[in-house]
């Protein structure tokens, strides 16, 4: 078989993982990256103006479970590094494994699309911070989507009736707590950039409200004297076991979240995304940080809260998400409305032959690990040893994908892509190994590169 050539859009965590697999195999490629470094939302104040990072910035899942597989992390980094020294991790890999000169920095794909013969046409803004940027159209066989999914800010829908006077902000747009510097502020939001954000404004704000519409689970990140993520990780433990036993650590590690003010989950433990933080119970005992129940309207320089309460405030952030975009796609070709793009196990169009997604999902876990895992998946198909199954199986494997992840998670925009970390990798072993299979004894789909 001639050797595709593919386009890798991105060159964040998901995106160098995806260029340093193709690179062990000997594909050809194209990596663009809008930034001047890798890293994505690793970097702060990234050049390119997608990343979500704040100065004090730490990880939320811990070293080793974040790293990849072939490239551990310093042993001197802390469990849960900052930022900063994630985005040096990122800059070693490269490194590493020779993968720098292979990117072209700067360079914006503003444009992809499908040719009749199915394959694709490129369109590249490059220099694009130069005197001078220049635009080329280049043609693949193959295109790695891997631009992210924290980069675009999502605002309630419908907008709170009424209208705030005070200094309104997303949480993408938030970079150090010195803008709350003596302010009254009210963060919306129970995931882990909300929790975050409220913690960091109690130390020099006057008063913070943290709101939100439903309850969360509050996990710590350290139990028994471990990073709570490497306890009960086990696969083959059931989900219901390990529901259940979460369930019991969480109660003994918390306790009852009304004692903190905090509203009960109205779901159980594993049926949303967890929040993560080691701080945000103590700021709520100490009295730093008070709750309220979601925002019924806004008043001026006043926040009415659903169970009649109302704040004063000066600041109010929204800390409600992300939509995932593909700015270079037409809508009629791919679009994820609500969130929702059903793909063959996150990665595989079901309907464009040698359209891959890296990194679309939200692991209970990181998404590096499982990027690595998705590149080498896409490497082997570009080869011609794994083959997909049949287009009515893909379909019938997507649908019962989807019904499963309806029937556990809380309905939300958030879980529209929601894996388990464990469960995941061993099921894309699984499938891999069925796909070489089918390869060999030449059934199922194989990648087939346009004459």
């Amino acid at each position: 078989m001639t050797q595709p050539k593919t386009c890798i859009v991105g060159a964040g965590s998901s995106g160098i993982a995806a260029a340093k697999v193709l690179s062990q195999h000997g594909l050809a490629f194209d990596c663009f990256e809008k930034s001047d470094r890798v890293g994505g939302n690793w970097v702060y104040r990234n050049k390119n103006g997608m990343s979500a990072c704040y100065r004090w910035l730490h990880i939320n899942t811990s070293r080793e479970r974040m790293q990849f597989h072939d490239f551990p992390m310093p042993r001197d980094y802390p469990d849960f590094p900052s930022h900063a020294q994630i985005a040096a991790y990122f800059e070693s890999y490269i490194d590493a494994f020779d993968v720098r000169r292979r990117i072209t920095f700067e360079s914006e794909v503003r444009r992809v699309a499908r040719r009749d013969d199915g394959r694709f046409e490129v369109t590249v803004a490059l220099d694009v911070y130069g005197a001078s940027p220049r635009t080329e159209t280049r043609t693949y066989d193959a295109v790695i989507v891997a631009n992210g999914h924290h980069w675009d800010p999502r605002w309630p829908d419908p907008p709170f009736p009424g209208h705030f006077d005070g200094l309104v902000l997303h949480a993408h747009a938030y970079d150090e707590p010195s803008i709350f510097q003596g302010k009254r502020v009210v963060v919306l939001g129970m995931g882990n950039s909300a929790m975050d954000i409220a913690v960091e404004a109690s130390y020099v704000a006057e008063r913070v409200i943290l709101c939100s519409r439903r309850g969360a689970w509050i996990v710590p990140k350290y139990l028994f004297g471990r990073p709570l993520d490497t306890i009960f990780v086990d696969p083959r433990l059931p989900f219901r076991v390990r529901r259940r036993i979460g369930e019991g650590l969480l109660k003994v590690a918390v306790g009852d979240l009304a004692r903190y003010g905090l509203p009960q989950p109205d779901h159980r433990f594993g049926s949303a995304h967890p929040t993560i933080s080691g701080r945000i119970l103590d700021r709520l005992s100490h009295g730093a940080i008070t709750y309220r129940p979601n925002i019924a309207r806004l008043d001026g320089d006043t926040i009415h809260f659903v169970d009649g309460s109302a704040e004063k405030a000066d600041v109010l952030v929204y800390c409600t998400g992300y939509k995932v975009s593909f700015p270079f796609f037409e809508p009629s070709f791919v679009r994820a409305k609500d969130n929702d793009l059903p793909l063959f196990r996150r990665v595989f169009h079901p309907r464009i032959p040698g359209l891959f997604f890296v990194g679309l999902l939200q692991p209970l876990g990181a998404i590096m690990p499982l990027a690595d895992a998705q590149s080498e998946w896409i490497a082997e198909h570009l080869e011609g040893r794994y083959a997909l199954p049949e287009p009515a199986d893909v379909e019938r494997d997507i649908d019962e994908e989807r019904a499963g992840m309806l029937e556990r998670y809380v309905p939300s925009a958030r879980h529209t892509m929601q894996v388990d970390f464990d469960e995941y990798l061993v099921a894309l072993e699984v499938e891999r190994k069925r796909g070489r299979a089918r390869a060999k004894a030449s059934r199922g789909v194989r990648f087939a590169r346009a004459a």
